[in-house]
């Protein structure tokens, strides 16, 4: 969730969305996106809409936050009712952020208690919540789990200390067995994030980092490699010449080896960053996004989509808050997208997804690069042959060349 907002059409106060959005609503599924904007300390590369208590200001609290995020969801429950859409109980729930775990646990059962109460749960439904190592207990995931909650990410990074410090991570690379640990203990699926290209990290770092995470058998794994945002703090590091800027060689071979190791120990990829031990342990919420599902995104600069509408909130606490104290939407504003463009952005998404998309979905300018991408090696040539576009390892190194290669100019 980029810092920054785009710009849009003005949102309407009482959040009523248009008619269109009842078009094909019974083939979509429903998701909620919960911001906690939290941070013990802002990461040095972090772009997020995320605060410290020192950066909250007057009118926003850590404290009040919960039932802050209370008055939304009965905010979007009318407003989804008034426009016409059918209750749909939630597929997946993800408590994003910032550090959701900064919050009691309690809150975040709050939270949850209270999306239940206004839609349910599909039988079976995803409920994740991002962790940082340090942000929790054994106690604090027993009271998530006891919630509903099914799944954690964890924000482990890196296993190398000169890395985390880097990255300005307060967690001890000693944390994160145990915490996996706990998860289990609790019920949880365990997630465990990684980023790679981090300035000062050697091949050999890198490798450290994997085997350590594989080591811990978790059920998925997310790869990322490192992108410095315009106005980081470690953008003006590596503008300064304190360390050494990104290296896009550096960020290939780093992926082609996470590739290969995490394969190995028996995940598989389902998008071009990540990784699950069976189908089953995907990211749902992940993917609801990018096979364009309808979710309701609460907090500050949390965004939101339903049937091809998509809007966005206000970026502070304290400003978000006093939305909804005055009963009114969140939202800063919003845009509806037209069918051209949401095919091309089906199309972006599906090309990365392990399952592929349909050649039969793309234009003529597309089916005749198909031939051209086989020929680069880009694109599986079996898989082609039976009619889907799935991603070699090359590929995935190029993935936004391919999409450019196939969408119309």
């Amino acid at each position: 969730m980029p810092s920054v907002l785009p710009l849009g059409d003005p949102a309407p106060a009482d959040g009523l969305l248009p008619p269109q959005v009842l078009a094909g609503v019974e083939h979509r599924k429903f998701g909620l996106y919960v911001h906690i904007p939290f941070c013990a300390v802002r990461c040095g590369y972090c772009d997020f809409n995320t605060y410290t208590a020192t950066e909250l200001g007057g009118g926003a609290s850590q404290d009040a936050y919960a039932s802050t995020a209370v008055s939304e969801l009965g905010f979007a429950a009318i407003a989804l009712e008034a426009s016409g859409l059918p209750r749909r109980p939630m597929s997946t729930v993800f408590f994003g952020g910032g550090t959701p775990t900064l919050l009691p646990a309690e809150d975040l059962a709050l939270i949850l208690r209270s999306a239940v109460n206004h839609w349910g749960l599909e039988p079976g439904a995803e409920v994740t919540t991002e962790a940082n190592p340090d942000s929790v207990t054994p106690e604090s995931l027993k009271v998530l789990a006891d919630a509903g909650f099914t799944r954690v990410s964890f924000g482990m990074q890196s296993a190398v200390p000169h890395v985390l410090k880097v990255l300005d991570r307060t967690h001890s690379p000693s944390r994160v067995p145990l915490v996996v640990q706990w998860a289990r203990e609790a019920g949880l699926a365990v997630s465990l994030d990684l980023i790679y290209g981090t300035p000062g990290e050697s091949m050999e770092d890198w490798r450290l980092s994997l085997e350590t995470a594989l080591s811990y058998q978790p059920d998925h794994i997310s790869a990322y490699a490192l992108i410095v945002e315009d106005g980081t703090k470690l953008a003006a590091q590596i503008r300064r010449g304190e360390v050494p800027g990104i290296d896009d060689d550096d960020h290939a071979a780093k992926y082609e080896l996470a590739d290969e190791l995490i394969s190995k120990a028996g995940l598989d990829w389902y998008e071009v960053s990540n990784w699950s031990r069976t189908p089953e342990q995907a990211c749902r919420h992940n993917l609801a996004y990018w096979r364009g599902d309808d979710w309701w995104g609460v907090g500050p600069g949390a965004h939101s989509h339903v049937g091809g509408v998509r809007w966005w909130n206000v970026k502070h606490p304290s400003a978000y808050a006093g939305r909804l104290g005055n009963g009114s939407s969140p939202a800063a504003g919003r845009e509806t997208l037209d069918a051209e463009t949401r095919e091309v952005e089906r199309i972006m998404l599906e090309a990365r997804l392990g399952t592929g998309l349909s050649v039969d979905a793309l234009d003529a300018v597309g089916r005749h690069a198909m031939a051209g991408l086989i020929a680069d090696g880009l694109v599986d040539p079996v898989q082609a042959f039976k009619g889907r576009l799935i991603l070699t390892l090359k590929g995935r190194l190029l993935a936004d060349a391919v999409v450019r290669r196939i969408l119309p100019d």
